[in-house]
């Protein structure tokens, strides 16, 4: 086999499968396969059928312009994201419905009705507009998970300024950055958030920032905990800086909406890239807004009597796409939680679900893990009935955290939709649909109707049945249209390997029934004694141990073998690290998925660095177990923990 047609193995066999429960399917949105055959027929047809449920101004004319690797969605069709989040709800019975209930770590809490978001969003936009913000300008936003960032970004929507929203645990440098390439005119920011207990100094961390972002006139300022906030030796700079609650208490109720095309502007996102400099993913209105509505709809069967809680944050994507344009597109009612899940104790979220009936509950598989590894006491103490779907994002899911999830927190009732999807992609891409389809735990199942994926060698070749590189080969609404200020880069990217499709730089297996395994990213594989292995695989045979909560496998050089295999794991709760139990996990791997994949080393941790999203930085992992100087560890939860690992690891090689 030729080195560029190289695949990846495919070693961890899973054979459980649960069907999709009789009750649930009998009121499911989808019930049956008609919506796949429909799109199998005429895809274009399919995703216009879903863009006539949103609110035009005025229709497109063609559905598609493909000129790869640009494509233009719903041409010519003019319509407002934030009218179709909000207005009209106002028009469909909707008006006195909870589109929000926030909570905050301290225990606060609100309630807005989409009458209430209405209006607050309509006087936040005339604050914007007196600011001198035009269409086409661009915000950025970088708060804490308060009702303001979601006024925040309807506003910007409303009156056509594209927002570039900061994630706010993101450190001065990586605001400045992101303002910078963004070139926005105004930040929205708070005087502080919650995390853990700790206060997060926001407008600190912003006016570090800003001392070198030449573009930003204006500061808008919410006070986290009231009007009080004044008082709290924020500085103001006079001119720049303005409360929000004192620009809102002067605007108007009322803010008439720009008429946007499908392909204006809606956000640019940064997610970070190999270079270390991030990437502006583009995202434009008609096409986006079809997307994540669709799939919001049918992926979570999402009903007018659902309470919908995705635990991300909204600096990052699944915020954007399922916090707030998926879900108030259709006049959900959607939880917001600010703060951690173990805060003050390791049952905050189960407390969250009791409290409001939470119906629909969408997490990562890192705090599934967490949840494994604190214990199933936690969800014990709480009446979890009122749940009836679970989904999980963010990264693959290991089978054993997939039944866990389903049996402590589903009480083995409840659908599970793993789902596959990106920043780039928008919207989710490969999921089950609950009322249909046949789950295996870890495997994201088939992709959404409408979306073309395929596993290719790296000729670009088709592979039917095990590991190759993942791809999209068709255009989706929802794609990102270029890198921002970059169009070259968006090209070497994600169209450089294979022309007209997409990489999305993941592994993936595909089994006989066509599912789709997700392995991680391609920079994951390693290449140990001429085989490839993911690293997910290892993982999951790990996770598989009743020992062991989390694991996170890298490779490291070996003059033999090319790689070795180096494990990091985290016990479960009441775990005792007993002499032996690093060989019996070796060879609990080696059972599982082959003696290939046994691990030569494996340390026992209580944490893995992690960004303030949850994701295991494996690069510094990588740094470690090569004996490498750490790379850089600022988008770090907790910088100490790879410092500590580090010092363990080579006391342990030593």
């Amino acid at each position: 086999m030729s080195q560029t047609a190289e695949r990846i193995e495919t070693l961890l066999k899973e054979r459980r499968t649960y069907q999709p429960p009789a009750a649930f399917k009998r009121t499911a949105h989808v019930r049956s396969k008609k919506p796949y055959q429909e799109a199998s027929r005429d895809r274009l047809k399919f995703w216009a059928a879903r863009a006539k449920e949103l609110e035009w101004f005025k229709p497109w004319k063609k559905v598609l312009e493909w000129n790869p690797p640009h494509a233009k969605w719903f041409v010519g069709g003019k319509l407002n994201a934030s009218v179709n989040c909000l207005d009209r709800h106002l028009k469909n019975g909707r008006r006195n419905k909870v589109a929000l209930i926030w909570e905050g770590e301290p225990g606060d809490r609100r309630t807005l009705s989409y009458w209430d978001l209405h209006r607050e969003v309509c006087r936040f936009a005339n604050v914007l507009r007196d600011l001198g913000v035009k269409k086409g300008d661009r915000v950025a936003i970088y708060m804490p998970m308060i009702p303001e960032v979601v006024v925040a970004m309807l506003a910007c929507a409303r009156i056509g300024a594209p927002h570039s929203v900061v994630f706010g645990g993101f450190s001065a440098e990586s605001l400045k950055d992101r303002i910078n390439d963004a070139e926005a005119t105004v930040l929205i920011t708070a005087d502080k958030g919650y995390r853990r207990g700790q206060v997060v100094p926001l407008k600190r961390n912003a006016d570090e920032a800003l001392k070198e972002t030449p573009t930003i006139r204006h500061v808008v300022v919410v006070a986290r905990d009231g009007k009080g906030s004044e008082a709290a030796g924020i500085e103001m700079q006079p001119g720049r800086d303005h409360w929000y609650h004192e620009l809102m208490s002067r605007a108007s109720p009322d803010a008439k909406p720009a008429v946007m095309d499908a392909e204006d502007l809606l956000f640019i996102l940064y997610t970070s890239g190999t270079t270390g400099k991030p990437k502006g993913i583009v995202h434009t209105t008609g096409g986006y807004l079809t997307h994540v509505t669709a799939t919001t709809k049918w992926v979570f069967d999402l009903k007018d009597d659902d309470v919908f809680w995705c635990t991300a944050d909204v600096g990052w994507v699944t915020g954007h796409s399922y916090i707030v344009y998926g879900p108030l597109s259709l006049g959900a009612t959607v939880v917001m939680y600010e703060g951690a899940p173990d805060w003050p104790d390791k049952d905050r979220f189960w407390e969250i679900v009791e409290r409001y009936g939470v119906t629909v509950f969408y997490t990562a598989p890192t705090a599934i893990r967490a949840f494994m590894k604190w214990g199933p006491e936690y969800p014990a103490r709480h009446d979890l009935s009122s749940l009836r779907l679970l989904g999980t994002v963010g990264e693959p899911i290991n089978p054993e955290a997939w039944i866990w999830y389903h049996q402590h927190i589903g009480g083995k009732r409840c659908p599970i939709v793993d789902t596959w999807w990106q920043t780039e992609t928008g919207g989710i891409m490969i999921t089950p649909l609950p009322g249909v389809t046949r789950t295996k735990p870890g495997s994201a199942t088939l992709p959404f109707p409408g979306i073309e994926a395929a596993l290719l060698d790296g000729d670009g070749n088709e592979i039917k049945v095990g590991g190759g590189f993942l791809a999209i080969t068709s255009p989706w609404p929802g794609m990102l249209r270029t890198i921002y200020k970059d169009d070259q880069r968006y090209r070497d990217t994600y169209w450089g390997r294979w022309p007209g499709k997409y990489f999305t730089g993941d592994g993936a297996k595909r089994d006989r029934d066509g599912y789709f395994w997700i392995l991680g990213r391609v920079d994951d594989v390693l290449n140990v004694a001429g085989h490839r292995i993911g690293t997910m695989e290892v993982e999951s045979a790990l996770v598989s141990h009743p020992a062991v909560a989390e694991a996170a496998v890298v490779g490291k050089p070996h003059e033999l073998k090319g790689q070795a295999l180096v494990a990091f794991v985290i016990l479960r709760a009441g775990v005792s690290n007993r002499p032996e139990l690093a060989d019996e996990l070796k060879q609990h791997v080696a059972t599982k998925i082959g003696a290939i994949a046994r691990p030569d080393d494996i340390i026992f941790t209580a944490d893995l660095p992690k960004t303030r999203s949850g994701k295991i930085m494996r690069r510094l992992l990588k740094d470690i177990a090569a004996g490498r100087a750490l790379g850089d560890v600022t988008t770090l939860a907790d910088p100490a923990v790879v410092q500590a690992l580090k010092e363990k690891y080579e006391e342990q090689e030593s």
